[in-house]
């Protein structure tokens, strides 16, 4: 599982660079014909938007991959470490049920018929295709989530061994 998560990983990477790029050229063109040319983009806007929202999920994927999230540890800190794991797990098992939820309902609503006769205002663009962002990212998290669940089921220690080497480190550094 892990190699998939990677391969998974490496995709978002290259797929967010890209989206990243696309946005700022266009955010910049759509200055640049607005104050210099005097002739806004109309789509401009519209399509930085939805490159945006796309960037979203995408690193929000990311975020789980490399457990970059913002997390409130304060109870965790103090537990032992074999009660630790077993919150941890606890914790990705109900992620990975809240994620199964979404995933059913992003599915039934794109394959909506509502759904199906919406575009977008200014390029007139399907909805689907932006609001596809929702379950393509929530999958590649999933993936991420089943990947880590089972990295914190395999190992002995979870984060809290990297934690204890910072602290580590910072100490000998201020030293």
């Amino acid at each position: 599982m892990k190699y998939v998560s990677n391969m998974v990983a490496s995709f978002e990477k290259k797929l967010a660079i890209i989206l990243m790029f696309a946005m700022a050229v266009i955010v910049a063109a759509a200055v640049v014909f607005r104050y210099v040319f005097n002739n806004p983009l109309f789509w401009a806007g519209e399509v930085s938007i939805f490159l945006l929202i796309y960037i979203t999920f995408i690193g929000g994927s990311l975020g789980l991959k490399y457990k970059t999230q913002a997390s409130v540890t304060l109870i965790t800190d103090y537990l032992p470490e074999k009660i630790n794991k077993w919150v941890a797990v606890l914790a990705h098992i109900f992620m990975l049920l809240f994620m199964a939820i979404l995933l059913f309902y992003c599915f039934t609503w794109i394959a909506s018929s509502s759904v199906a006769i919406q575009r977008s205002s200014a390029i007139l663009l399907p909805m689907w295709i932006p609001y596809a962002i929702l379950p393509i990212g929530l999958l590649f998290a999933t993936i991420h989530l089943i990947s880590n669940l089972f990295d914190i089921m395999q190992n002995q220690h979870i984060d809290r061994e990297i934690a204890t080497n910072l602290h580590a480190a910072a100490k000998e550094s201020e030293e």
